[in-house]
């Protein structure tokens, strides 16, 4: 078996760090060529070099996804780098905590803006292209607080609630165009804010954990490339929870 994404081009947001990135990276691995996303310009382009060691072509693009005319010109400069854009990531976040009471109307919006209404205008963008080619996935980033709900996340763990419909129903608009759309839901996942926790918080998270560990960066990517993937051609609509166990 060669390459699993031999020579497809992927648009991924978020993709200056983290889980964007790894993603940016385990793609390319796997001979994908990269639009690397991002509001960090930087960050892009350091995601972009990566790529570019590892053989494959990389576009670095700084975007805001909430905001329309970004993503129009970001799907643009894509399409112009590379001609077509085959894989959709939609992973682009951010985190603005406080309980119900003390949320301001601001953070609510900007967290909804970024992870819902942005997931929405990627896709908005980029799959009427994917549907003149007659295929292309798109595996969009949700979380399990989207399921169980977090103290002091309403604007975040509703955002991700959200997302969930709106891959469902995204699964079922272009399915007849050969478009695949699926949401992974991570659990407690070694990213940098989440490190930034320490030691005790880790230990904790990782014994409520079935397989008694907090999970890493590399096992969400692997996720998002089977289902990027031809191996994953006959799933979409799919939630699929990365957690280790924990709210199973």
């Amino acid at each position: 078996m060669g390459p699993l994404l031999r020579d497809r081009v992927a648009f991924v947001t978020g993709a200056g760090a983290g889980i964007g990135r790894t993603i940016a990276r385990r793609f390319a691995e796997e001979g994908a060529d990269i639009a690397a996303v991002d509001l960090n310009g930087p960050a892009a382009e350091e995601t972009a070099a990566f790529v570019r060691a590892l053989g494959r072509r990389a576009e670095a693009i700084r975007a805001d996804v909430a905001n329309a005319h970004d993503v129009q010109a970001a799907a643009g400069r894509a399409l112009e780098a590379f001609g077509r854009i085959d894989v959709l990531v939609n992973n682009a976040g951010i985190t603005l905590d406080a309980t119900i009471p003390e949320m301001s109307e601001a953070d609510w919006d900007a967290v909804l803006d970024v992870h819902l209404k942005g997931t929405f205008l990627c896709t908005r963008a980029i799959a009427p292209r994917m549907r003149e080619a007659g295929r292309g996935a798109i595996v969009n980033m949700s979380s399990i607080s989207g399921k169980i709900g977090n103290i002091g996340q309403a604007n975040y763990s509703s955002a991700k609630a959200g997302l969930v419909a709106l891959t469902k129903v995204t699964a079922r608009e272009f399915a007849a165009h050969g478009i695949r759309a699926n949401v992974i839901q991570p659990g407690l996942i070694g990213t940098p804010p989440t490190l930034e926790r320490g030691e005790a918080k880790l230990r904790e998270g990782a014994a409520g954990t079935p397989l008694g560990r907090i999970g890493t960066p590399d096992e969400v990517a692997s996720v998002a490339l089977f289902l990027a993937s031809d191996m994953a051609s006959f799933v979409t609509g799919a939630v699929i929870e990365v957690t280790g166990g924990r709210h199973m």
